[in-house]
């Protein structure tokens, strides 16, 4: 498809630079965000191939709504910052809420996507504007830089929207809404699409989007250790959820099927999100085996997976948009070696699957409590082979999918065929270097 913004002479010197590329994000560095685990593995990719990346994005303030962080890392709103792996980053202001708003965090969004076109506007043209939801005004934003600079957008879905907000009841009624026709307009206008599920970039082909291309979530497999099987003996079943306490995730059956096992377990919920006081009220009024912790990284996750005997990936199934959804934790969950408890369906239902990396089961309290009984007696079913870390390593490892990311984006640009050639070459030799 050619771009719409491509012009006589773009690149009319005949040389082949490494792209330099604008991304409009809601979360980055250094906060720990889905966002940011996801554009960090790129960038630090892209870097080693020589691109040029600038980024745009609030303050550090996820998730609590204000700045926690000292001013150095955190940033200032319309000051120049460098990055990790040498990107440039222009910080634009928030508006501080307490986090458990949505109408609070909607309205922050809606003010950092306003600021980040003047702040897109500051620096040098870019080859390509890439714009990553589902932080929705982000994506007006995206589009209105796009076409002030005359450059391809490139729109990342990495949520199932604008179906996500129906399904989550933010629009109703048969008339489609003002946020599904924006969505679906800057969609269709967009030079390109990438979403991280294959099954919603078939669903955005059937509605006539053209140009839709899937790059997975994944994360770094060489970085993930390989954790040794839970002990076999008699011992308190462990159950872990690591990740967002949302709507999304009914993490209220999980609590519930706890309280059915009773004493034989202990859930651990690890995290936060809007659903977070509502989820401890509940275990409080159940009595059931549940400890809540704040998020946590580092050293401090790998003893929580170390100490599990199965990890939980949920989303609600009463919701079709997560037919074409997997969670993001999916996959270090399936490289750590973990027994995975995996209330989901669709396309996350078929990965488990096809690892062979643990149980689906019904979103109802009794079929997980059910299993996890099973599981506590039969502690072999347990110990899980490497499938499902090799599933990872062949279908997300940022590593690859960085790959396949350039060679969409150089696709883009009128000398795109040279430097995607060069975007491999420089991949493989950042390998090889990486591996001696």
């Amino acid at each position: 498809m050619a771009s719409r913004h491509f012009r006589q002479g773009h690149h009319s010197s005949g040389t082949a630079a490494p792209p330099r590329i604008l991304l409009l994000a809601h979360s980055y560095w250094p906060e720990h965000s889905p966002p940011q685990r996801r554009w960090s593995s790129l960038i630090r990719e892209f870097r080693q191939s020589g691109w040029g990346i600038d980024v745009v994005v609030p303050v550090a303030h996820f998730p609590i709504g204000r700045r926690d962080l000292p001013r150095k890392l955190a940033g200032t709103p319309f000051r120049g910052q460098e990055g990790p792996f040498g990107e440039r980053i222009k910080r634009v202001p928030y508006l501080r809420h307490s986090g458990h708003s949505h109408l609070a965090r909607l309205l922050d969004q809606v003010y950092s996507a306003a600021m980040s076109v003047p702040a897109g506007m500051m620096w040098r043209r870019p080859d390509v504007i890439v714009v990553t939801a589902p932080s929705l005004p982000i994506l007006v934003a995206g589009y209105i830089l796009s076409t002030l600079r005359r450059v391809p957008l490139i729109v990342e879905m990495r949520d199932a929207w604008p179906d996500l907000a129906r399904d989550a009841r933010l629009v109703q009624g048969s008339v489609k809404s003002v946020v599904e026709r924006v969505v679906e307009f800057i969609q269709r206008r967009a030079d390109m699409v990438v979403t991280v599920t294959e099954g919603f970039a078939q669903t955005l082909r059937q509605r006539g989007v053209v140009n839709v291309h899937t790059v997975s979530n994944g994360l770094d497999v060489e970085t993930i250790p390989f954790l040794e099987a839970p002990t076999l003996e008699p011992a308190t079943f462990q159950a872990l959820y690591l990740g967002n306490h949302g709507e999304s995730q009914r993490l209220d059956v999980v609590i519930k099927a706890s309280a059915l096992v009773g004493k034989g377990m202990q859930l651990h919920m690890v995290g936060h999100g809007t659903k977070r006081p509502e989820l401890m009220n509940l275990a409080r009024k159940l009595n059931a085996p549940v400890t809540f912790y704040p998020s946590l990284h580092g050293a401090a996750v790998l003893e929580r997976y170390a100490a599990a005997d199965t990890c939980i990936v949920s989303l609600r199934d009463d919701w079709k948009s997560f037919e074409t959804t997997v969670p993001s934790k999916t996959y270090e969950v399936m490289a750590i070696g973990r027994h995975v408890t995996a209330v989901v369906r669709g396309e996350a239902e078929r990965i488990i699957v096809d690892a062979e990396a643990g149980d689906v089961v019904q979103c109802t309290p009794e079929a997980v409590a059910a299993l996890w009984r099973d599981l506590a007696v039969n502690r072999g079913r347990l110990i899980s082979s490497d499938s499902g870390r090799q599933w990872v390593k062949e279908h997300a490892d940022y590593a690859q999918l960085s790959g396949r990311y350039m060679d969409l984006i150089s696709s883009l640009l009128p000398d795109g065929e040279l430097r995607r050639k060069r975007s491999r070459a420089a991949v493989r030799h950042q390998s090889a270097r990486r591996f001696r």
